[in-house]
């Protein structure tokens, strides 16, 4: 399926409002359900939505022995480890400043591409990391975080841990040669994340506290299975086919955005100065390091690499 770029353009803003406004909707989820339990059962929702759009796509089939290591990478880090980091550390920080940091994932591509794949420190990467490094340090100055509370610190430590966990998936999968479909591959990784996550959910979290029947909690695992994970990764491919890589990428910025902002709206989170200056910081970084990897594209003895990241939240 190939959409027009008008087309493209309006599907993208839909994943951008879908996946911003989940920043709130998982931390209201939070206070019905514990994390690990919470992620598992995402997990499972989203596996069972990929399983019937690979099925009617005609892409369900298991994976080839050689797509076995992206299915277990992916599975295990990105969905299982990432999201299992993320929510947990929703418990202790904001939805609007969670949203920010987990997006600095980029940034920590860029030094790890360069140290285990040898690709080029141009000075515009240099600058784009420069600026997005300097939004985490305004995050996390002295007069704006609170380094007296243990379960702050281990909050945004969890987030950054997260997003340097992610980063380090993106530059493993960029070196393997075979991709794989990703409508094919995505049930089974959904699928490895819920195997690995449950049990351990059932055995540290005591699930008996769950109300099921909760309308609220309903409500939230709703919009977190079909439509948070299983239709923006979706989306996604569709999106990535119709529109520039650059403008994929840059777009995505608008998902901490629009966190922040439904946040303030939606729970009363304080737009402070200092998650608005680094907001602005980490998304000028990206957006400069995507750019300069756009340009480099363009060049006949570019060393740059297509980006494999696929967003989940």
């Amino acid at each position: 399926m190939t959409l027009s770029g008008r087309a493209a353009l309006v599907l993208l803003g839909l994943v951008i409002v879908l996946w911003g406004l989940n920043w709130p909707v998982m931390k209201v989820g939070l206070e019905y359900i514990p994390p690990l339990l919470f992620t598992s059962i995402r997990m499972v929702l989203g596996c069972l939505c990929m399983v019937f759009a690979a099925a009617v796509m005609g892409q369900l089939r298991r994976p080839y022995r050689d797509e076995w290591t992206l299915v277990l990478s992916v599975g295990l880090i990105q969905m299982a480890l990432f999201l299992g980091l993320v929510t947990i550390a929703l418990q202790y920080v904001p939805a609007g400043r969670s949203s920010i940091l987990a997006y600095t994932t980029s940034l920590w591509v860029l030094p790890i591409a360069a140290m285990t794949l040898g690709e080029t420190l141009t000075r515009p990467r240099l600058a784009g990391f420069a600026l997005g490094i300097g939004g985490v340090a305004v995050m996390f100055n002295p007069f704006g975080f609170d380094w007296t509370n243990p379960a702050v610190v281990i909050g945004n430590g969890l987030l950054l841990l997260a997003a340097l966990c992610w980063a380090l998936l993106i530059v493993y999968v960029r070196a393997q040669r075979n991709q794989g479909p990703p409508l094919t591959l995505a049930p089974w990784q959904f699928g490895i994340a819920a195997i690995v996550l449950l049990p351990i959910a059932l055995l540290v979290e005591d699930a008996s506290t769950v109300t099921w029947s909760d309308p609220v909690l309903l409500g939230v695992l709703f919009y977190n299975g079909p439509l948070a994970t299983a239709f923006p990764f979706w989306a996604i491919i569709t999106i990535t086919r119709a529109l520039p890589a650059v403008t994929t990428s840059i777009g995505s910025l608008g998902v901490p955005a629009f966190g922040v902002a439904a946040s303030a709206v939606l729970l009363g989170e304080a737009l402070t100065g200092t998650n608005i200056v680094g907001l602005l910081l980490i998304g000028a970084g990206v957006a400069t390091v995507t750019l300069s990897d756009r340009n480099r594209r363009n060049e006949p003895d570019s060393d740059s690499t297509v980006s494999t990241e696929n967003r989940t939240f």
